[in-house]
């Protein structure tokens, strides 16, 4: 039975990336939470607020996708029919996505530095275990923020 992660491609895209790649992006995390270790609370804050507007790999590869389609739509129709094949590339790419968690565009996106929504999720939740948010957390450092979000 797939687990709701599974669903929304989190754990897929994770699957399909190098681990040099996944671990890059967990340390830069993590250094993320090492800045506001110190930090007060409405610092903390405002990088929840950040993470809340960041931009996840899901969201960035239907961007790219759509402007993609359109343009090659847009192409077909005012310069050269050949442009048609443009959408169909990108509808195949989505497809791939869709099915495997990987597409060719992926791999760019993720050493660009797009993290999953649940990579980005877990630095906030850790941020609010910091910030004192969850009783049984209050007051806790950023080695055990982390681990509680790893569980």
């Amino acid at each position: 039975m797939a687990t709701h992660q599974e669903n929304n491609g989190t754990d897929r895209v994770q699957r399909s990336t190098p681990s040099s790649l996944n671990a890059r992006i967990e340390l830069e995390t993590k250094q993320n939470l090492a800045e506001y270790a110190t930090e007060k609370a409405d610092e903390i804050d405002d990088r929840i607020q950040e993470l809340d507007k960041e931009w996840d790999i899901e969201r960035s590869l239907e961007l790219n996708a759509a402007v993609l389609a359109l343009t090659g739509t847009v192409l077909g129709m005012l310069v050269d029919k050949r442009w048609f094949a443009l959408p169909i590339v990108v509808a195949s790419f989505l497809t791939q996505h869709a099915i495997q968690g990987w597409c060719p565009p992926l791999p760019i996106l993720r050493k660009l530095g797009f993290r999953t929504r649940k990579e980005i999720d877990k630095e906030k939740y850790a941020l609010k275990a910091m910030r004192g948010d969850f009783k049984y957390m209050r007051g806790s450092s950023v080695n055990k923020a982390w681990q509680a979000v790893n569980e």
